[in-house]
C-alpha cells in the first residue's frame, strides 16, 4: 500500500468521526500525547504496586481513583456516634428526630459497654480459673503450712496421667494392685458391717511379699507404733499423743527388741567364740554378747577402762548396760545385786521399775543419783557406767555417749530413755517435743542424709511420734509413695494422723495450737494426689480410696467421697460403670456408687451433684441424664426443654445434638406417661408442646405438609385463620419462655407452607378443578398467612432478625 492509498483512506475516517455526534472530537498533537503520557506514567508509578494495579482495574471501568482517594480522605467517622446536639424545642420534628437519634446512639453504647464488661468478666474468670489450678498445684508443692514456713524441700511433682489412655491399660504397678485389692476387701467389710480387721497388719502381709527388706522395716515400725490404746473418735489424735506420750514406751520396745534380734543374730554368727550355754534368757544372752565383744578389746576402745568388777566373769557396766538396751530390767538389777554393796540407790530405781514400769520413778531417788553422778560418775572412765546413771536417773541429757551410741537406733533409745513425761520444773530433763525438734528441726534431713536413705529418716520420726512428718516425706520419694500414702490409710483409720482444720491447707502445714514441732497431715490430699495417677483408667479402685474420706466435708459442708466421686464422673465420663442407667420401667441399674450406700452416701445425691455442676459448666446434655439417674424429673425435663427450643427448628441430622435430645426426650415420654413424677405441670406440658413441634419440623422439613398442618391444629400456638387470632395471642401469654423462642420459626414455617400451597393451587389447571373452589382455597390460604402476620405483629415477644418483613413480603406475594 503506498502513501497515497494511506492518505485517503485516514481522511475518509476523519470525515465519519466528523459525522458521529455521540463522540466528542479530540484534537491532539503528538507532543501533547507523550506529555499526558508521561503524566499518567508518573502517577502510577508513584503510587505503587498494587495502587497500579488498581489503577488499571478501575481506570478500565472510567473510575477515577485519586478523586475517590480524595473524597475518601475527606470523609470523618469520628462524629458518627457522637451525641448530638441539642435542638430548641419548638422545632418538633428535628426535636423528635434528634432523640430518635440520641436514643439509638444511647443503645448502641449500652450495648457496646455491656460487650466490653461481658467480655472483661469472661477474661478474668478466665484467668481466676486458670490460676486456681495453678493455686492447687503450688498448694501441693508447698511443704510449708498456711499459718507457718516450714523450710524443708518440695518433693518431686506427682504424676498426672493423660486422659487419653482411658480405656488402656491399667495404670497401677504390681505393688498398687497388690495394695489395691486389700483396700477393696477392706472397705467390703466395712461396708457390710463385719468386724474391722487391723489394716496395719493386712499392708504389712502385702509389704511382706514385695521382699524388700526397708520396706518390712518400715511397716515393722508402724505395726509397733500403731499397737496403742485406741484414740476416742471425739478427740484430737494429735493432742492425746503430745500430752499421753504414747509412743515412747512402743518406739522403745521396738528399738530394744531389735537390738535383741541383732544379739542373736551375732552371735549366731560367731557360735564357737560366745561359748553360749546353760538355760536361755536375756541375761545368757548379754553374757555371750558381751564376751564376743570383750574377745575384740584390742579392737574395741569402749572396754578401756571398765570399773567395778565382774558379774560371771563379765564386766558389771557393760553387763548392766546392755540388759537395758534389751528392755530386761530385772535381768539389770540381778546384775547390780550380784555386783554387792555401793550401788543402793541404782538398785532401788530398779527395783522401783522393775515392779511398777508404769508408775513415775521416786523424784528423792532420782534426785539422789543425780548428785552422785554430779560428784562421782561424771569423770568416771567407764562410758557404760555414765551411760546406765543417765539413763536410770535423767543426768546430763547433753552428753551424747558417742563411746556407746555407734548407730543411730542406740542414740535414739538413749535420747527416749531420758524422756521424762512429768519431770520437775526445777530439773534439768528432756522434753518430748525437745527431741521432736532435735530429730525434724536441729539435725534435719540432711544430717541423717535422709535422700539417700529415706526409710531411715521415716523410721526416726515415726519413732518420736512424728506420723505426719513422716509420711509427707515418704511420699516425696517414688519409690517409697505407694507405701507412705497407704500408712496413712492405716493410721488413719485408727484414728492416729492429726488432720489440719480445712482442707484446703497444703499436704503438710502446722497449727499454732500443737506443741512445736508437731504438723498435721492433710490425709484428703494426700489420697487425692495419689489417685489422680490411675482414677482415669481404674474407676474402681479409685472410688475404694475415695471412700477413706467419707468421714471428712469440704469447705461448704458436703461429704468429701461424694463430691470426690463426682469430681472423678465428670472427669473420667464413665456413668453407666459408676451410677448405672434408667429402664425402661424407671429403675435405675447398679452401679459401681451402691456397694458404698448407707445412710450418708446416696447415689442419687451424687448423680445430682453431678449434675448441678455439669449446668455451672454449660454442659446441659449431660447434666440431663444425671438429673435423670438422680430422679430429678423436673429438673431433667426443664433442660430437656432447654436444648429442644434451641435445636427443634432444625433439619434432623443423624449424629446431631437436636437428634440425641429427641431421642431423650421420646425415652421421658415413655417412661414418665402415666407414671408419678416429681414435676410441674408446666413444665410438663412445655415438654410435650416442644415435643410437637419437634414432631412439626419433623414433617416441615420432609415436606410432609398435610402432616404438619394436623398437628398445628391440634396444638393451636399460630392461627390458621383470622377466628383463631385472638385465641392463639391470648394461649402466647401462657406459654414458657422455651415456647415462645420457637414461635418466630414456626410463624416462617407455617408461613412457607401455606405459600407453597398457594403457588400449587395458582398452577393448577381451572378445567380439571372447580373455579369457585380454588379461589375459595385460595382466599382461605391469604386470610391464613394474613392471621400469621398479624400475630407476629400483635404478640408481646421481639421477634428476632427480619421474621416480621419476611412475613409481611410473603403476604404480598400471595395478593
Amino acid at each position: 500500500m503506498d502513501f497515497n492509498a494511506l492518505l485517503q483512506q485516514a481522511q475518509k475516517l476523519t470525515h465519519e468521526t466528523q459525522v458521529t455526534d455521540d463522540l466528542p472530537r479530540v484534537e491532539r498533537t503528538l507532543p501533547q500525547v507523550l506529555q499526558a503520557t508521561q503524566e499518567l506514567h508518573s502517577r502510577v508509578t508513584q503510587t505503587g504496586a498494587q495502587d497500579m494495579q488498581a489503577h488499571i482495574l478501575l481506570g478500565s471501568n472510567g473510575i477515577d481513583l485519586p478523586k475517590i482517594s480524595q473524597k475518601l480522605e475527606t470523609l470523618s467517622s469520628r462524629k458518627t456516634f457522637e451525641p448530638l446536639d441539642p435542638i430548641a424545642t419548638t422545632d418538633v420534628q428535628n426535636f423528635l428526630r434528634n432523640e430518635k437519634e440520641n436514643a439509638i446512639l444511647a443503645v448502641i453504647e449500652e450495648v457496646h459497654k455491656n460487650s466490653y464488661m461481658a467480655a472483661e468478666t469472661q477474661k478474668w474468670d478466665h484467668m481466676m480459673n486458670d490460676w486456681k489450678q495453678e493455686k492447687v498445684k503450688l498448694m501441693n508443692a508447698l511443704i510449708g503450712p498456711s499459718q507457718s514456713w516450714i523450710d524443708i524441700r518440695k518433693g518431686p511433682e506427682q504424676t498426672i496421667l493423660n486422659e487419653t489412655t482411658f480405656g488402656g491399660r491399667s495404670s497401677l504397678n504390681s505393688q498398687e494392685m497388690a495394695y489395691a485389692r486389700e483396700v477393696h476387701e477392706y472397705n467390703k467389710l466395712v461396708c457390710e458391717g463385719a468386724m474391722r480387721p487391723s489394716l496395719v497388719q493386712r499392708f504389712a502381709q502385702v509389704a511382706d511379699s514385695f521382699n524388700d527388706s526397708r520396706v518390712n522395716d518400715i511397716w515393722e515400725v508402724v505395726k509397733y507404733m500403731a499397737n496403742v490404746t485406741p484414740i476416742p473418735r471425739s478427740q484430737d489424735p494429735m493432742k492425746v499423743r503430745c500430752s499421753q506420750h504414747l509412743f515412747i514406751n512402743q518406739a522403745k520396745r521396738y528399738l530394744e527388741n531389735r537390738y535383741k534380734v541383732f544379739m542373736q543374730t551375732v552371735i549366731s554368727e560367731h557360735l564357737r567364740e560366745a561359748r553360749r550355754g546353760g538355760v536361755p534368757s536375756v541375761l545368757n544372752l548379754v553374757g555371750s554378747f558381751v564376751g564376743l565383744k570383750l574377745a575384740t578389746q584390742g579392737l574395741n576402745s569402749s572396754f578401756i577402762g571398765l570399773q567395778d568388777g565382774q558379774v560371771d566373769g563379765k564386766p558389771l557396766w557393760p553387763m548392766v548396760y546392755y540388759c537395758l538396751r534389751c528392755g530386761d530390767i530385772a535381768s539389770a538389777l540381778k546384775c547390780m545385786q550380784m555386783a554387792g554393796q555401793g550401788h543402793e540407790d541404782l538398785i532401788a530405781v530398779l527395783e522401783e521399775k522393775c515392779h511398777n514400769p508404769e508408775q513415775k520413778t521416786n523424784p528423792r531417788l532420782e534426785l539422789q543419783i543425780r548428785m552422785q553422778y554430779k560428784r562421782q560418775i561424771r569423770n568416771a572412765t567407764d562410758p557404760y557406767k555414765r551411760a546406765v546413771y543417765c539413763i536410770v536417773g535423767c543426768c546430763d541429757i547433753q552428753e551424747p555417749h558417742a563411746d556407746i551410741a555407734k548407730t543411730t537406733d542406740d542414740f535414739l533409745w538413749i535420747q527416749l530413755s531420758l524422756i521424762r513425761t512429768e519431770g520437775d520444773d526445777s530439773s534439768e530433763h528432756l522434753t518430748c517435743s525437745g527431741l521432736q525438734s532435735m530429730i525434724l528441726e536441729q539435725y534435719g534431713e540432711k544430717h541423717y542424709n535422709a535422700n539417700e536413705q529415706p526409710h531411715l529418716y521415716f523410721q526416726l520420726l515415726a519413732l518420736t511420734g512424728q506420723y505426719e512428718a513422716g509420711i509427707e516425706f515418704l511420699s516425696r520419694f517414688e519409690k517409697y509413695r505407694v507405701h507412705a500414702v497407704h500408712i496413712g490409710l492405716a493410721l488413719n483409720e485408727l484414728h492416729m494422723i492429726g488432720g489440719p482444720r480445712n482442707l484446703q491447707e497444703p499436704l503438710l502445714s502446722v497449727d499454732f495450737e500443737d506443741p512445736q514441732p508437731m504438723r498435721r497431715l492433710n490425709i484428703a490430699r494426700l489420697i487425692m494426689l495419689y489417685v489422680k495417677k490411675f482414677e482415669i483408667t481404674d474407676p474402681p479402685e479409685a472410688l475404694h480410696y475415695f471412700y477413706f474420706l467419707r468421714n471428712l466435708k469440704d469447705s461448704e459442708g458436703r461429704n468429701l467421697f461424694l463430691v470426690s466421686v463426682a469430681d472423678l464422673a465428670i472427669e473420667c465420663r464413665n456413668f453407666d460403670l459408676l451410677f448405672g442407667r434408667m429402664q425402661r420401667d424407671g429403675m435405675r441399674s447398679h452401679g459401681l456408687i451402691d456397694q458404698f450406700e448407707t445412710a450418708h452416701i446416696d447415689a442419687r445425691t451424687v448423680c445430682e451433684m453431678v449434675a448441678e455442676k455439669f449446668v455451672k459448666k454449660g454442659m446441659f446434655e449431660d447434666a440431663i441424664k444425671m438429673f435423670d439417674l438422680a430422679f430429678q424429673q423436673e429438673q431433667a425435663l426443664r433442660y430437656t426443654s432447654i436444648l429442644l427450643s434451641q435445636v427443634v427448628h432444625h433439619a434432623n441430622k443423624e449424629g446431631s445434638l437436636r437428634e440425641r435430645v429427641q431421642r431423650m426426650a421420646s425415652e421421658f415420654t415413655e417412661r414418665y406417661t402415666g407414671a408419678e413424677k416429681n414435676c410441674d405441670s408446666q413444665t410438663w406440658t412445655t415438654f410435650n408442646l416442644l415435643k410437637d413441634l419437634a414432631t412439626f419440623f419433623d414433617y416441615y422439613h420432609a415436606k410432609n405438609h398435610q402432616s404438619a398442618m394436623e398437628i398445628l391444629e391440634r396444638i393451636k400456638l399460630v392461627p390458621l385463620r383470622m377466628t383463631d387470632l385472638d385465641v392463639a395471642v391470648n394461649n402466647f401469654k401462657r406459654l414458657s419462655g422455651e415456647v415462645c423462642k420457637v414461635i418466630p420459626d414456626l410463624l416462617l414455617a407455617t408461613m412457607d407452607i401455606a405459600y407453597t400451597k398457594f403457588k400449587a393451587m395458582k398452577g393448577k389447571d381451572v378445567a380439571k378443578y372447580d373455579d369457585l373452589g380454588k379461589k375459595n382455597q385460595l382466599s382461605y390460604l391469604r386470610e391464613q398467612a394474613k392471621a400469621l402476620t398479624n400475630m407476629a405483629a400483635m404478640v408481646p415477644y421481639r421477634m428476632p432478625g427480619d421474621t416480621n418483613s419476611r412475613l409481611i413480603q410473603t403476604e404480598i406475594l400471595m395478593h
